[in-house]
């Protein structure tokens, strides 16, 4: 019952199943509307359904700006102007002048935009202002109106509830207290009390029960005023109060006028009050001087303040003058000198302790002008001038040319340790990462490889390598940059440091530099012999850090140690600068963060060649290595050239040597990593075979072409390794770079010949192998890759994908590519190498052919070997059967093992002719030649020969010369005479005098023979207007 009662006090109800809407909620004021649309936004977790009906004695929405109302009804606080409630602009008053609503003049037509306003229009907003705009750009709006809603009434919610029954006293307080302060001497308190009460309870009825009082509980005691308290009460009778203390006040201020009057009108008070004005006029400029040194220093306005300091100085001087002046002539101070000299010495005083501040904060400042980007060199450069300026003006005891100077030195020093340091162990990092990851795979070496034959250099270099790979190359080269590049890199800082002292040691910036008060910083401008000495030095010692660091990366092992990227920074000492502690690694790579509890295992050992170096990505290709490495080392003879530039450094030939040195000793180191990646990329060249024929020659597949391009760009690379570019190195100084030594030369010689080799070799073991299901070694360029493994290609006349499965196929197009890097390539390949290293390779290009041609011999007669054994057996079989002697003298046909053996020819010559016709002439010309061969043998088993037996042989060996007479060589034709002359010996007198006479009919049944199978044996004869094969 208690809680219903308390329901409908809260809700202002009359009962509790209302059936209507109270009518008195429709008479609210236009201000209503406000909030029923900000109810109708907001999500209905942030107000009641039954808000409408809250409404208490105090209308707390006049909190809210512009809702309140003067008397007449017009509004006072609303807005000018003010943000887009849907978040969509930040002024409604822009976007409606945008569209043409003139809303600056009529403050009527532009509260009904403006939502503070009490006559804020929902309808006529939406209509105008979102005239355009989307559902979802009206549901974000609404989104952005609840956010802001439920943002600003968070808080006041929270205040009042956690305060609320404080409000309820604090309201019936302050209502009884006005009410008693009102009533006093008029009325009892127990009857106003009651009245207030009820004044109270019209408006806040649902507070009875929280604020614990009631209206009837008195707070006083009722009892009557005394009467002199009426003129106290806030009445217009007793004017509002002030009645009683009006009187008193008027006497307290006739008193005070008869007591001071004299007193403050005094000529004596008068008087020293002028003399005192005078003296701080007098003393005007001492007084500004510390607000202008002030105000100078805020600005940073170093002129202002000099000249500030200046006068203060002056005015120090001329009180010290004017005392000096007394005491030498004995003579009392007047009151104005006395009170000049206190006032200067209080304003010295002051300027020189703010002086000193300033002193220091320039030192710390000039200290800490160190890093800087190359862009904005000569912006900080200037900085440091200024300040060292402002200190030589001001006067100082410490030279701040040579502090500078120190503090550059010192910061370069430690920037070269951290640099170096930080990118070994980042690049650490990475090759760890690539060593512990898989091997790439055939199919990975030969797309990269492959790349060599692309136009581009940007499409080389993309794809050249692996991405890890090529990753851990660019941060490799990067870090060179920075440390060894001249422009942008921490070597040129040291020239651009050693330019800035070189200026220094000669004067030139110190002409345009002050001198100081009274001349005091003159000393300052000039550098002592020692402190000149010590700078050549430090720079000496700058390059030969950076030396040293390059040689290490090249010359030792890759590191263990990789806690530097996860160790703290060590404590500093009392004499470290600040400047050369601060890192030059702001922001660390998300690569090279690891909880340092599990770092990056090291390196597997499986023996392999790069492991022993620090600069070389595991299972990198010696194409990016060539590219990558040429690139370093041009770098580092630039910069080599460039030291050679610093004064004192061309005077130090011990330097001068270890720059060679360095050079030779990364030049050595990277042509041995190279040569063993390029060991390793031949013997995979094999990978290169994907059996698609050449475009420019049909005959040859795309290995060739890729085995040269491949060749091709490594020579490049190494020839850019042993030859730095002079073009790189300023003029006098190309003698840093000394010619490759013999012993490399010959590294890359016979590297260069085992290449070959091995990617020969390579050639023949793809064209040897048999293909079983699911091989995966030959990567196509397409994705035919299972159905050549599974050989459900054939093969293919227009010069596409061919059978891979077929041996005799591979062994064709084999030979035919050797043939084509014995005719072009392989010359080739060994002229760029003359040329690109200056040398000759006589003996080597005659091993080269050797064994090119010992390969090219031993894949020809794999290939022609089955078929020379079939024939041979062919022929031994046929010659020795009992029914190869005709029975008569004169034979019709020749034996059916002729036709057996020139069908098999037939194949042969279909299978070249289709698939490499420039071997069609050799390989028939071989295959005549041992068939010959064959006969020979054949016919010497026998023993005697009859005449028919002659003339069977007669028109056998006949019948095959001339249809096999296109391929006729010096060998068969020899073999020929060797036949005829091999049957005249096992033929007796008889016979042969016999075989004279048939002769001519042989001749005519032969030439029978050969018009009827002019249709089988087409092939072999040489077809009218056919190109001279190559």
């Amino acid at each position: 019952m208690e809680n219903e009662h308390t329901i409908l006090n809260h809700y202002n109800l009359t009962s509790p199943y209302p059936t209507e809407w109270p009518d008195e909620k429709d008479d609210s004021d236009a201000s209503d509307d406000v909030f029923s649309a900000e109810a109708s936004i907001r999500p209905s977790k942030s107000r009641s359904r039954y808000s409408a009906l809250e409404r208490s004695g105090s209308d707390r929405r006049s909190l809210v700006p512009g809702s309140e109302k003067t008397g007449d009804g017009v509004e006072n606080l609303v807005q000018k102007d003010e943000a887009d409630p849907l978040g969509s602009a930040d002024s409604v008053v822009r976007v409606l002048r945008q569209k043409g609503i003139a809303v600056e003049d009529d403050q009527r037509l532009r509260n009904r935009f403006l939502l503070s306003s009490t006559t804020f229009s929902p309808t006529l907003y939406l209509s105008q202002m979102h005239s355009n705009a989307s559902t979802q750009s009206l549901l974000q709006g609404l989104d952005f109106l609840s956010r802001s809603i439920d943002q600003k009434s968070a808080s006041l919610k929270v205040l009042v509830e956690s305060n609320f029954e404080r409000f309820v006293r604090a309201k019936t307080t302050i209502d009884n207290v006005y009410a008693e302060m009102r009533n006093q001497g008029a009325e009892s308190i127990a009857e106003k009390s009651r009245v207030n009460s009820r004044v109270v309870s019209k408006g806040s009825a649902h507070f009875k029960h929280m604020s614990g009082q009631t209206p009837s509980t008195p707070s006083r005691v009722n009892k009557p005023l005394p009467s002199d308290k009426k003129k106290n009460a806030l009445t217009k009778e007793s004017e509002y109060g002030v009645q009683g203390i009006k009187a008193p006040l008027i006497e307290v201020a006739v008193k005070a006028e008869e007591i001071w009057g004299p007193a403050l009108g005094g000529r004596e008070k008068e008087g020293a009050l002028k003399m005192a004005l005078g003296s701080l006029d007098k003393s005007r400029g001492i007084f500004e001087t510390s607000t202008t040194i002030t105000d100078s220093i805020k600005r940073r306005d170093y002129e202002g303040l000099v000249e500030g300091y200046t006068r203060a100085r002056r005015y120090a001087e001329e009180a010290k003058e004017i005392a000096d002046t007394a005491m030498e002539h004995q003579v009392s101070l007047t009151e104005a000198q006395i009170h000049q000299i206190v006032i200067t010495a209080r304003i010295w005083a002051d300027v020189e302790d703010r002086i000193e501040n300033f002193k220091r904060g320039v030192w710390r400042k000039l200290t800490t002008v160190q890093t800087f980007q190359v862009a904005t060199r000569g912006s900080q450069y200037e900085e440091y001038v200024s300040l060292i300026r402002i200190l030589l003006e001001l006067g100082v005891e410490d030279n701040p040319i040579w502090l500078w100077l120190l503090s550059r030195y010192d910061y370069l020093k430690n920037k070269i340790h951290a640099s170096f340091e930080r990118s070994r162990v980042e690049i650490e990092v990475l090759r760890r990462h690539l060593a512990n990851a898989e091997r790439p795979n055939s199919q990975t070496i030969a797309l990269h490889l492959k790349t060599a034959t692309r136009q581009s250099m940007d499409e080389k270099v993309k794809d050249m390598d692996t991405p890890p790979v090529l990753e851990l190359w660019d941060l490799i080269f990067n870090s060179f940059s920075n440390l060894l590049s001249a422009q942008r890199g921490v070597f040129g800082e040291v020239i651009e440091f050693w330019e800035k002292a070189q200026t220094f040691i000669d004067g030139k910036v110190q002409k345009t530099l002050p001198v100081g008060i009274d001349g005091r910083s003159r000393k300052h401008h000039r550098l002592s012999t020692d402190d000149i000495r010590h700078l050549q030095n430090g720079i000496v010692e700058l390059v030969e850090i950076l030396r040293e660091h390059i040689f290490a990366f090249f010359a030792d092992p890759p590191i263990e140690d990789i806690s530097m990227l996860y160790s703290p920074m060590p404590p500093l000492t009392p004499s470290t600068p600040k400047s050369a502690t601060r890192s030059p690694f702001v922001n660390q790579d998300s690569r090279f963060k690891f909880d340092a509890n599990n770092p990056p295992p090291p390196s597997p050992k499986r023996g392999e060649v790069w492991e022993e170096f620090a600069f070389w990505p595991p299972y990198g290709n010696s194409i990016s290595g060539a590219y990558y490495l040429g690139k370093l080392l041009t770098l580092l003879g630039a910069a080599a050239g460039e030291m050679l530039r610093l004064r004192q450094v061309v005077s130090g030939a011990n330097l001068s040597e270890r720059l060679r040195t360095l050079i030779a000793g990364a030049r050595e180191r990277s042509t041995r990593a190279v040569c063993a990646a390029w060991n390793r990329d031949a013997e995979a060249c094999k990978v290169l075979e994907d059996w698609t024929r050449s475009a420019e020659r049909r005959d040859l597949t795309a290995m060739p072409a890729y085995f040269s391009a491949f060749e091709a760009a490594v020579l490049s690379g190494m020839q850019k390794i042993l030859y730095i570019s002079e073009t790189t190195i300023r003029p006098g100084s190309s003698g840093i770079v000394s010619p490759p030594p013999a012993k490399l030369l010959q590294m890359i010689r016979s590297q260069f010949v085992t290449t070959l080799y091995n990617a020969l070799s390579g050639m023949v073991e793809n064209a040897e192998r048999p293909v079983s299901q699911g091989n995966s070694l030959w990567v196509t360029g397409s994705d035919f890759t299972d159905e050549l493994a599974a050989g459900s290609l054939k093969m293919n006349d227009d010069g596409g994908v061919v059978n891979v499965k077929g041996r005799n196929t591979r062994m064709l197009l084999t030979l035919c590519n050797l043939k084509a890097l014995q005719t072009d390539i392989v010359p080739q390949l060994i002229s760029q190498f003359e040329m690109n290293f200056s040398v000759k390779l006589t003996d080597e290009s005659k091993t080269i052919r050797d064994d090119l041609e010992k390969i090219e011999t031993k894949l020809f007669q794999s290939y022609t070997r089955p078929t020379v054994d079939q024939l041979s057996s062919m022929i031994r079989s046929g010659i020795s059967s009992p029914a190869w002697v005709p029975k008569t003298s004169r034979p019709q046909q020749v034996r059916p093992y002729v036709y057996k053996a020139l069908l098999l020819l037939v194949y042969v010559h279909t299978e070249v002719s289709t698939t490499a016709a420039v071997l069609t002439s050799q390989i028939l010309s071989h295959l005549f030649e041992q068939m010959s061969l064959s006969f020979l043998e054949a016919f010497k088993a026998r023993g005697r020969y009859s005449l028919a037996a002659l003339m069977q042989a007669t028109l056998d060996v006949e019948f095959v010369a001339h249809t096999m007479s296109q391929y006729t060589t010096d060998r068969a034709s020899k073999t020929q005479d060797e036949i005829y002359v091999q049957l005249d010996r096992c033929t007796d007198d008889n016979a042969r005098i016999k075989s004279r006479d048939e002769l001519v009919e042989i001749g005519v049944i032969l030439k029978k023979l050969r018009e009827g199978t002019r249709s089988e044996f087409a092939c072999f004869k040489k077809q009218r207007g056919q190109p001279k094969e190559r």
